[in-house]
């Protein structure tokens, strides 16, 4: 071998150890985990960092809106523990300066709050089941059965929903008058069920009915099912979201319903809750605020909790119902 040649292999050695020299170092910046596997480099730490930054953000911003939505709830259970004049005092105080218990008290002294409560309860109840039954049923016959002048009967229907109980309040009057219902709770709960406040829980139930696949009817049938037994067994059971959607709406319009309850009762043992609020006045006609507040807590806390527990199945009723923005 000559001295040149010598050279040349002698110079392409160097060059080799430098490429794995290279190698080794971008391995050395890698690293290694315990098993041989490449660890990441330090980049993800900044983009979770980011990420969480965006998260606190978006937190902060739903809190910031709905300010306006929980100050309203905030005030009225404070001030059911403050004096009127505390109420009254400006600048207002966000928590009572020594909470007093007794305008709880006095709500159950000055009105039988027990009897109303259980009045407003247990209409809400009975027209809650009403409307269930009645809007499944008729969704369903408007959905899956077919018949002369469907559409149009469906259209009639929902004409309901355009006229405001203002209008048909008197001829209604003069209906319970004649039928001799007046003060008493059964136009509360007829109306409701068989009037134009089903006429929601009934288009509800139709769109949700439409959804349901062709085949399971059919499938029903090859079985042997009747169109009462295809309903009860195929389509009730999987309307489960739609039905929680028309009972939180409904049990709400009938726990917060006002016109009627003025309008048909007179007794006080009869009034249903909103007729009772109205009633905790002073000698002068003016509002006892504290009490009224108390009164008004003691009404909404515990249906605004219930709304909270059960709002996904309120939401998901709706979105299967074809009713989502």
């Amino acid at each position: 071998m000559s001295a040149e040649t010598l050279d040349r292999s002698v110079a392409g050695s160097h060059a080799g150890g430098g490429d794995h020299g290279d190698v080794r170092g971008e391995a050395d910046e890698v690293g290694t985990g315990p098993l041989g596997r490449r660890s990441r480099r330090p980049g993800r730490p900044r983009r979770m960092r980011g990420t969480r930054r965006k998260a606190v953000l978006v937190v902060g911003m739903m809190v910031v809106l709905a300010i306006p939505f929980v100050f309203p709830t905030w005030w009225m259970i404070s001030s059911s523990l403050k004096s009127t004049s505390e109420i009254l005092r400006v600048p207002p105080s966000l928590w009572p300066s020594s909470p007093d218990f007794s305008s709880y008290r006095g709500v159950f002294e000055l009105q039988p709050f027990a009897r109303q409560y259980w009045n407003s309860l247990y209409i809400a109840v009975l027209v809650t089941a009403g409307t269930m039954v009645v809007s499944s049923l008729a969704g369903y016959g408007f959905a899956r059965i077919r018949f002369r002048g469907q559409n149009l009967l469906f259209l009639i229907v929902l004409v309901g929903l355009l006229v405001p109980i203002e209008v048909t309040i008197v001829p209604m009057f003069r209906a319970v008058t004649a039928m001799g219902l007046i003060d008493t709770h059964w136009p509360l709960i007829i109306i409701p069920i068989f009037g134009a406040p089903s006429v929601l829980a009934t288009f509800i139930m139709r769109q949700f009915f439409v959804t349901i696949p062709d085949e399971l009817e059919e499938a029903g049938r090859i079985d042997g099912l009747s169109r009462w037994g295809i309903f009860r067994k195929v389509a009730l059971p999987l309307s489960g979201p739609a039905l929680a959607a028309v009972a939180i709406i409904t049990f709400l319009k009938s726990w917060n319903m006002y016109l009627e309850p003025v309008v048909f009762l007179s007794s006080r043992e009869n009034f249903t809750l909103p007729r009772a609020l109205t009633q905790y006045v002073d000698a002068y006609g003016g509002p006892m605020w504290n009490i009224q507040l108390a009164a008004t807590t003691l009404t909404a806390v515990p249906v605004l909790i219930v709304f909270i527990l059960a709002q996904r199945h309120f939401i998901q009723g709706l979105a299967q119902s074809g009713l989502k923005g």
